[in-house]
């Protein structure tokens, strides 16, 4: 087995002047500033109060689960002799909070829609969602379950 390390940097920029004296006296607002790559400016989600313009780490966990699923289905179709013209995916995730106020994922269920060619064995095209999560990085690190209801467009 091979290690890997990734990094990131997370910068709070919620800081209003006073910092944390107060609890409703800062923001919940922070930057991904990974060096090389384009500022992320994020927020908590606005069921807490964060601003719904910008990322939250919700928004950040299914969508990076929805990119690595999409990155190895385009890889498995490619191998398989699938060429896949499109893929967008809508991924639906559900979350609970509790009395305490602690929260988590309870499901996923990624739903790309694909495009294929006229011929395409679309029952092949399917099967391939079930092989991913034997070695999506994602899809094998969340405690979750995720299913996948893909759709399927022929282009003639």
């Amino acid at each position: 087995m091979a290690e890997h390390d990734y990094t990131a940097r997370v910068v709070w920029t919620g800081n209003r002047g006073q910092g944390t004296v107060t609890y409703k006296g800062y923001d919940r607002t922070w930057n991904i500033e990974t060096p090389g790559k384009p500022v992320v400016h994020c927020s908590n989600d606005p069921l807490l109060g964060g601003d719904p313009s910008l990322h939250n780490p919700e928004d950040l966990l299914i969508a990076a689960l929805s990119s690595c699923h999409m990155l190895w289905y385009l890889h498995l179709a490619s191998d398989a002799g699938i060429a896949v013209q499109s893929y967008q995916d809508d991924p639906l995730a559900v979350g609970e909070t509790d009395k305490a106020g602690a929260s988590r994922f309870l499901r996923a269920t990624l739903r790309p829609q694909i495009t294929v060619p006229e011929g395409t064995d679309l029952a092949r095209a399917d099967a391939l969602h079930h092989e991913i999560h034997k070695t999506c990085f994602i899809a094998r690190s969340v405690n979750f379950p995720v299913a996948y209801k893909a759709r399927y467009k022929v282009q003639a």
